[in-house]
C-alpha cells in the first residue's frame, strides 16, 4: 500500500473535483445546444458515445501533447522526438518537420538491442532477406519457418523448461492463453496488480476470479483457504483447476513478485503458478534468466511461464514455456497459434541472436556486461532519486522506477518541462493507475551511460523542485558537507 502524504490526497481531490465540476458544466451547455442542432443521425444511435466520454473529453485531450510522441529514430539510449503543436487546446496535435533529440527514460529497451547491434543486426538483415518481413500465414498454415522452431527451443533452454510456444504479440500471449486454460468450473486467483491483458483473458475464460492484495503472501492463503473450503458458486463443487497468476517484475510499480512465498502456498493447496515475466525475464538475474534466477527459485516449481520479447530482447511477441504435454494442448488449442499469421522471421531472429548474446554464445562477454550495466544503473538511478527526496516506488535490481506525482496538475507540467531539457519521460495516470496514484515511469536501459544519468538526474532534480514533488526531505550531500567542514577549519 502506498501512503499517501494527507495534504497531497487533499489537494489532489481538490483539483481532480474541481476538473469534474467545471466539466460538467461544459457538458451541461454543450447537451443544451445539442438539443437545439438539428439531427442528422436519422435514427441511428451515436456511433462514438457523448456525455460518457467524460474523462477523455475533460481530462485526458487538456494534455494528450504528453502522450503517444512520435519518435523518428530507434529507441536508443537517444532518440529523436517529432515536435508537434495545436491550435485548438489539445483537441488536435499537428505534426511539425522539427525533430528534438532526447534522453530515452521511457522505452523498455532494458539491455540496448533495440538500436543497431553488431551482432544481431546482421543476421536480422540476413533473415529478412531470406524469409521477407512476414510469413503472411498463421503457424498451423504456412507460417513455420526454421526459425520459429528454433527460437521455440532457444527458449525453453532458456528459461528451464521442456517446451515452450511463441505468439507475434506480447499482450495476446496472457488474453488468448487463459481462455484456452481455464473455463467454467475453473478458479483464477489474481494479484489485484496484474496486467490488463491477465485481467481481460481472465475475465475471457469464464472461470471464477478472486482477487488477493498486491503481492501479499498471507491473503493469497486467506483467498485460497476460503475458496477451497466453499467449492464452486450455488453447487459448492470441488473447483476442477485452480491457478494463481502473478508477475515477476509489476511495470506500474517497479515491484518485483514475492515469488518463493507464494510458491510455498500454491503448492500447500495444490493450485498451479502462472508467471508473467514479461518485464523480468532478460532483465534480472545472474544470467538474465528472470526472477526465478535472481530469487532462487526452481524452474519446475512454476508450471507456467509466460513472458515478452518487447523488452529486453528487443524484438516482439511472447511466449509460454512449461511440460511438453501443456505446449502440445497449446498448439492444437490456442487461436492465436491457430488463426494469427506468426511471428515475423526477423524479429524472431532479432530474439534468437540477443538471447545468444545474453549467454555469450557470440563468443564475447558483452551480455554479462549488459547484465551487469543494467543492474547498477537501476540501483544507482533509485538511490539518487531517493536521496533527492522523491517518492521512488519497486525493488533494487528493478529497472522500473516510479516517481509519484499524485496531482493531475502535475502530470503534465512534470512531462513537459522534462521535454523542454530534452529529458523524455512516460507519465501514467488513471485509469492505468488509480486515480490518485499518478505517476511517471523511468525505465533504466544498459545503453545508458554513467553520464545520460547523471544529467537525467539533474534534469528531473530541477524539475521536481518546480513542480513541487518532492515529498521527503533531501539527504546531505556528504561530499558537500565534507568540504564546507575543511573551509571552517
Amino acid at each position: 500500500m502506498i501512503a499517501i502524504p494527507y495534504l497531497t490526497a487533499l489537494t489532489t481531490y481538490f483539483s481532480y473535483g474541481l476538473l469534474f465540476a467545471f466539466g460538467q458544466i461544459r457538458d451541461f451547455f454543450r447537451k443544451t445546444f445539442d438539443w437545439f442542432s438539428s439531427n442528422n443521425l436519422q435514427g441511428y444511435a451515436p456511433i462514438c458515445l457523448g456525455l460518457e466520454d467524460f474523462y477523455t473529453r475533460r481530462l485526458y485531450l487538456r494534455i494528450q501533447d504528453c502522450f503517444g510522441r512520435p519518435i523518428a529514430s530507434a529507441p536508443d539510449a537517444w532518440f529523436d522526438v517529432v515536435e508537434r503543436y495545436s491550435n485548438d487546446n489539445n483537441k488536435t496535435l499537428t505534426r511539425t518537420t522539427n525533430i528534438r533529440k532526447c534522453l530515452n527514460l521511457g522505452s523498455y529497451n532494458y539491455l540496448g538491442f533495440a538500436a543497431a547491434d553488431e551482432y544481431c543486426t546482421p543476421r536480422v538483415i540476413e533473415s529478412l532477406k531470406k524469409y521477407a518481413p512476414s510469413t503472411c500465414s498463421s503457424r498451423v498454415d504456412g507460417g513455420t519457418t526454421v526459425l520459429h522452431n528454433e527460437l521455440e527451443k532457444c527458449v525453453a533452454d532458456f528459461v528451464g523448461k521442456s517446451a515452450a510456444i511463441v505468439f507475434g504479440m506480447g499482450y495476446v500471449t496472457n488474453s488468448a492463453i487463459l481462455p484456452v486454460l481455464m473455463g467454467k468450473g475453473g478458479l483464477i486467483i489474481s494479484d489485484s496488480l496484474n496486467h490488463n491483458s491477465i485481467v481481460n483473458g481472465a475475465r475471457g475464460s469464464g472461470a471464477t476470479i478472486r482477487v488477493f492484495q498486491h503481492n501479499t503472501p498471507s491473503h493469497l492463503e486467506e483467498v485460497l483457504r476460503e475458496q477451497i473450503a466453499e467449492g464452486q458458486p450455488r453447487t459448492h463443487r470441488p473447483w476442477k483447476k485452480i491457478i494463481v497468476i502473478v508477475e515477476g517484475i509489476y511495470s506500474m510499480e517497479g515491484e518485483l513478485c514475492k515469488l518463493p512465498e507464494i510458491i510455498a502456498i500454491c503448492k500447500k493447496y495444490k493450485a498451479y503458478t502462472y508467471l508473467d515475466e514479461a518485464h523480468s525475464i532478460g532483465a534480472v538475474g545472474r544470467t538474465g534468466r528472470g526472477v526465478c534466477e535472481l530469487l532462487g527459485v526452481d524452474t519446475a516449481d512454476v508450471e507456467i511461464m509466460m513472458g515478452t520479447f518487447t523488452k529486453s530482447f528487443g524484438s516482439c511477441g511472447g511466449y509460454i514455456a512449461g511440460s511438453k504435454e501443456l505446449i502440445q494442448y497449446l498448439r492444437h488449442t490456442c487461436p492465436a497459434h491457430l488463426y494469427a499469421t506468426s511471428i515475423s522471421p526477423p524479429a524472431a531472429e532479432q530474439i534468437i541472436s540477443s538471447i545468444k548474446v545474453i549467454l555469450g554464445e557470440d563468443g564475447s562477454n558483452r551480455g554479462a556486461q549488459k547484465l551487469a550495466r543494467i543492474r547498477e544503473n537501476s540501483n544507482f538511478f533509485r538511490s539518487e532519486l531517493q536521496k533527492m527526496g522523491f517518492e521512488v516506488l519497486g525493488d533494487n535490481d528493478s529497472p522500473v522506477m516510479p516517481i509519484m506525482l499524485y496531482n493531475p496538475a502535475k502530470i503534465p507540467a512534470f512531462s513537459r518541462e522534462c521535454l523542454k531539457q530534452k529529458v523524455a519521460v512516460v507519465t501514467v495516470a488513471f485509469p492505468a493507475t488509480p486515480l490518485l496514484l499518478a505517476r511517471a515511469r523511468i525505465c533504466i536501459s544498459a545503453s545508458h551511460t554513467k553520464e545520460d544519468l547523471i544529467k537525467a538526474l539533474e534534469v528531473i532534480g530541477q524539475v521536481g523542485d518546480l513542480v513541487g514533488i518532492k515529498y521527503f526531505p533531501a539527504e546531505p550531500n556528504k561530499q558537500q558537507e565534507d568540504d564546507n567542514r575543511v573551509k571552517l577549519e
